[in-house]
């Protein structure tokens, strides 16, 4: 089972990769529902078929949700993270598309003390990956984690 890391556990240059998961109609249908984002490049198997993907294109913003809960899955922010600061400089790099299986790399960029005795910020890149190693989305986050002496 992976632990949760304090700041001071971090450091810059340290990356971590999720395992796996493929993108399945289920997934594209729930997130169009929930979002209501029913655009016929998402929705629309015929009309899908003619754009240069030949097939439907699964939402980008379900990429960046399937990447935040894939940090999560990582294990390491579970009881220290204190609040997600930033989603910034996101970059939808290639499509994804039904059947694709998708992974995260998460990159430590920089670490911030400041001045609280509490947390400390993280700045970190993301990247999704699929099968091939392939980018398909990337960009950096802030989170502010806790202090081991907290």
């Amino acid at each position: 089972m992976p632990t949760s890391l304090y700041f001071e556990d971090f450091e810059v240059g340290q990356t971590f990769e999720s395992t796996g998961r493929t993108v399945t109609e289920t997934d594209l249908t729930m997130f169009s529902m929930l979002s209501g984002d029913w655009n016929p490049i998402h929705s629309d198997a015929e009309f899908s078929r003619q754009t240069r993907y030949g097939q439907r294109v699964v939402h980008g913003a379900l990429g960046i949700a399937m990447a935040t809960g894939m940090m999560h899955q990582l294990g390491i922010f579970e009881k220290t993270a204190v609040a997600m600061m930033s989603l910034s400089d996101w970059k939808f790099v290639a499509p994804i598309l039904i059947g694709q299986t998708l992974h995260l790399r998460l990159g430590v960029l920089a670490k911030e003390a400041g001045t609280s005795r509490r947390v400390g910020r993280i700045n970190r890149s993301l990247q999704l990956l699929d099968q091939t190693g392939a980018v398909i989305q990337d960009g950096k986050s802030d989170v502010l984690v806790l202090k081991r002496d907290a």
